[in-house]
Parts: C-alpha cells; sequence; structure tokens
C-alpha cells in the first residue's frame, strides 16, 4: 500500500465505531494512559535486570492497534508525561524503565498508523505490527538503561531484551488472537 493511499482513505479502528469525535478520543486518550498506568501497577521484578515485568507493552500495543494513530500516540503521551511530572504511575524502577516509556510513545504511534494501513487484518499482520512495535519500545529502552544504570551494550540487552523475550512473544501471540477478530466489527468500504 502506498504512502498516498494511507494518507487518501485511512482505515477505521475499533475506537472509530464510538459516536462524538471530540469528546470520544478526549475520552479513549485518556482511558489509554489510565490502561498502561494499571497495567504497571503489577510489576514482577526479574533476576539481573532492573526492569520489571508488567502488562504494559501488550496494552501499549493492542491498545495502539485499537485506536489507531493520533489517540495512540497521544495517550502513551500522556502516560509518559503525567509520570514526568510526578504522577505516581510508573513501576518503580529508579529511573530503568523511562527509555521504554519513551518506546511505548513510538510504539502505539508505529502501531496505530500500521493498524490505519490495515496491516492488522490478518494474524500474520497482527504479529508482525507487534514485533515491530517490541522492538521500537526496546530501541528506546535499552539506551536509556545503559546510561541510567552504567551497564555495556551486551549486558543491557540482555537485561533490556533478552529476559523479556518469551514474556513478550505470549503477549504479541495474545494479541495477534484478539484483534483480528476484533477488527471484523468494524465497517468496511
Amino acid at each position: 500500500m502506498s504512502s498516498s493511499s494511507i494518507h487518501a482513505h485511512p482505515a477505521p479502528v475499533l475506537a472509530d465505531l464510538l459516536p462524538g469525535a471530540r469528546v470520544r478520543d478526549a475520552v479513549l486518550i485518556g482511558v489509554y494512559a489510565l490502561a498502561i498506568a494499571a497495567s504497571a501497577q503489577i510489576a514482577v521484578p526479574l533476576p539481573g535486570t532492573p526492569v520489571p515485568v508488567t502488562g504494559q507493552t501488550f496494552v501499549v500495543l493492542l491498545g495502539a492497534a485499537a485506536l489507531g494513530t493520533h489517540r495512540a500516540a497521544l495517550g502513551a503521551g500522556l502516560f509518559l508525561g503525567a509520570g514526568l511530572v510526578g504522577v505516581p504511575w510508573f513501576a518503580a524502577t529508579g529511573g530503568a524503565t523511562v527509555g521504554y516509556i519513551v518506546g511505548f510513545v513510538l510504539a502505539a504511534f508505529v502501531v496505530g498508523r500500521l493498524a490505519r494501513a490495515r496491516v492488522v487484518d490478518s494474524h500474520l499482520g497482527t504479529a508482525g505490527v507487534m514485533v515491530l512495535g517490541n522492538v521500537a519500545i526496546y530501541a528506546c529502552g535499552v539506551p536509556v538503561l545503559m546510561l541510567v544504570t552504567g551497564m555495556g551494550f551486551e549486558a543491557a540487552l540482555v537485561a533490556g531484551v533478552v529476559a523479556f523475550l518469551i514474556g513478550d512473544a505470549a503477549k504479541i501471540a495474545l494479541a495477534t488472537a484478539v484483534l483480528p477478530y476484533a477488527q471484523r466489527l468494524l465497517p468496511r468500504e
């Protein structure tokens, strides 16, 4: 699909089914930020890494596919911004996860954009989009993890990516199973 066709007639996402565009968008952005925050409240520490296991990547990726580009990026940005100004909803990690949270904004934009381009209309497409979203999160998270902890690249890769591959694969598999069925609710042009 060409870039011009993405801009000309973006495909609807699940959030487009709700009436009242401005109010709907504001509510969805706020609810998305709150869902990301809620998914951070259960943080399971892993040995050898300051980054805990949470449900945040699942919420970020699936929510972005359902909300589309702008609502998802704004919601993830609201979560980040509110946390940075003191709302106590980040998992307590001494700053080791800030890069991952910045990555949520990038991942939300990328996944939301690809959902609008209908790349998530199949299980394979959804899995690929979710993997790209996860890569965006890792790409932002690992450098900040290195900066905050003083880890070298290899150590940060092990502590900040390898330790999470199985869990993230399970989250992607769940999102891949759920999203295409939910997308069938959308009207087709």
